[in-house]
């Protein structure tokens, strides 16, 4: 997972003032900002090289990036992708708990026995010890089952609101999956909510679902000192 910021070069056929402000939103969703060295400050004239355009329209898609959260500007220093505080990743914790659950029982509702199926699939590999072996991987496929699990809700508002927690989420997730036990107890959490989905058990999967979720913020609440 990238640690720092990736753009490519804008194509000429493109809205600049558009696909500026896409580029770098995908850019910054895509790192994870709660990584020990990520960089966190934005530096237009290096932003201005690599996409092979000039900085005033950098200027205005970062303006819209900071309306957004996304960014903060402070004077005579530049330009940082915001991090989150402790309290605030926790509040966020709470409100993705509700999110998912309710998306678990959804999901015992509608999805076919298939798309459920596949859920199993990501963590297929992952035998015999191998989750501290191979921990980068495993926590990418961590992220990309509780992005199955809204997915596949099928509720569309329910995945945007998700969408603006997901970047802390999955920074947050992505930075805590190796403390403590927590790769070995998350992996056993995947599969008893996968088998309460199974069994169309709705009551089950959500509150496994949510109690999964919640333990992350209890490992914060009681372990995590680099927030604030």
């Amino acid at each position: 997972m990238p640690r720092q910021l990736v753009v490519q070069p804008i194509e000429a056929r493109f809205s600049l003032k558009e696909h500026i402000y896409d580029v770098l939103k995908e850019g910054i969703t895509s790192m994870n900002i709660y990584a020990d060295d990520a960089q966190l400050k934005l530096d237009e004239r290096q932003l201005s090289e690599q996409l092979g355009i000039s900085r005033t329209p950098i200027r205005e898609a970062l303006a819209r990036l900071e309306q957004e959260g996304l960014v903060t500007v402070i004077p005579r220093r530049g330009v940082f992708i915001v991090r989150k505080t402790k309290k605030e990743i926790l509040e966020m914790i709470t409100v993705w708990a509700a999110l998912e659950s309710m998306a678990a029982r959804l999901i015992t509702e509608t999805a076919s026995d298939e798309k459920i199926a596949s859920l199993r699939k990501l963590f297929a590999t992952f035998e015999n010890g191998q989750i501290q072996a191979r921990m980068d991987e495993y926590s990418d496929r961590n992220i990309d089952f509780h992005q199955a699990i809204l997915e596949m809700s099928g509720c569309t508002l329910l995945k945007q609101m998700a969408e603006g927690l997901f970047l802390h989420m999955k920074g947050i997730r992505a930075r805590t999956i190796g403390e403590k036990d927590r790769a070995k107890r998350s992996i056993i959490d995947h599969m008893h909510i996968i088998e309460a989905l199974e069994r169309r058990d709705a009551a089950l999967a959500e509150r496994l679902s949510r109690e999964h979720t919640m333990n992350l913020a209890k490992h914060i609440e009681e372990n995590v000192d680099y927030l604030d």
